[in-house]
């Protein structure tokens, strides 16, 4: 064989080689794009069934709540009534006179905790998270707050915006309420402030309070119901930051992605 036949052999060769390496680098291209695109599809599909099992425990708390309020209602409130009325009726009769005054105890003992148990379960059966808006929520459990005169707890709302999901105005108004209790119980703090705004392509939820604050990295475990408002926000692709620091106060940021 000639040098002009080995030339173009070796060309030939090369040339294929050259092909078969780009086919390969193709290949591991394309498989490394389906590989991703597919990693994305599951992170999708698994993102989907967080937010469906997060709206499905909300809903079953909510039933679940409800049930326990006409339980509370029709079996429990109905003994205390009557046993509040047998009281009532030995007093009229007078049939222990010697115990007068511990029956009549009993009677308030029982009308007081008749009293808190109807409280408690028009809490749990009433519809207040769908029928009042995100701002009315908040702005009813800061007047509660303000009414005890514990501290002073400031509100503003500058989102301008209604919010329909039963999800969102859920954690939202928990979160607060949270915020709200271990502030009074713990901080010894003199003022709140909470602020509503829009953040780009989230709502904010803004917490602070000027109370003695915490060393953060000293609690090894987070509060149960800071924790379980940490992961709902975070089911629904949100962002959870609580700051504190000794003597400097604590805030809270919670924002939910507007869909």
């Amino acid at each position: 064989m000639g040098s002009p036949e080995i030339l173009i052999v070796t060309i030939l060769f090369y040339a294929v080689l050259g092909i078969f390496i780009l086919g390969i680098v193709v290949f591991i291209r394309q498989y490394h794009k389906r590989k991703t695109a597919y990693l994305d599809s599951i992170e999708r599909l698994d993102e989907e069934h967080k937010k469906e099992l997060l709206e499905t425990q909300i809903e079953i708390q909510s039933q679940t709540m409800k049930h326990i309020g006409r339980e509370i209602h029709d079996n429990v409130g109905q003994k205390l009534t009557l046993a509040g009325l047998y009281a009532q009726q030995l007093l009229l009769e007078r049939r222990v006179p010697e115990a007068i005054k511990e029956v009549n105890d009993i009677g308030e003992i029982i009308n007081e905790s008749l009293s808190d148990l109807r409280q408690l379960s028009r809490s749990l059966t009433n519809d207040t998270l769908e029928s009042n808006s995100l701002f009315e929520l908040i702005k009813k459990e800061c007047e509660s707050i303000n009414q005890l005169k514990e501290c002073k707890v400031n509100f503003k709302d500058t989102s301008e915006l209604k919010v329909y999901s039963y999800q969102i105005k859920s954690i939202l108004f928990r979160v607060t309420q949270e915020f709200l209790q271990n502030s009074i119980k713990h901080s010894n703090c003199k003022n709140i402030w909470i602020r509503l705004s829009v953040d780009g392509n989230f709502l904010s939820l803004s917490l602070n309070d000027d109370g003695k604050g915490f060393d953060i990295k000293k609690i090894e475990n987070k509060g149960i119901g800071v924790k379980n408002m940490e992961k709902r926000t975070q089911m629904l692709g949100g962002e959870f930051v609580l700051v504190s620091q000794p003597n400097k106060g604590t805030s809270l940021i919670v924002k939910i992605p507007l869909q």
